[in-house]
């Protein structure tokens, strides 16, 4: 393969990685929103699952009020 096939593969995978991120520090901002939770807390989390998303997202899913 040629070097830029690969570099663009790569390329392609690291904006659909940082999309991903976005897309579920969104989702779990507004999850905290509708269950009630303050503002505040809703803000933590959304700068817990942008700056450590795996980690953030899966702390998250275990506090969270069903």
């Amino acid at each position: 393969m040629d070097v830029v096939v690969v570099f663009g593969i790569f390329i392609i995978f690291g904006i659909g990685l940082f999309v991903l991120n976005i897309v579920t520090s969104i989702w779990a901002y507004r999850d905290s929103i509708a269950n009630g939770n303050s503002k505040e807390f809703a803000l933590l989390v959304l700068l817990g699952t942008l700056f450590f998303p795996v980690v953030g997202l899966i702390v998250y899913l275990i506090i969270r009020k069903t």
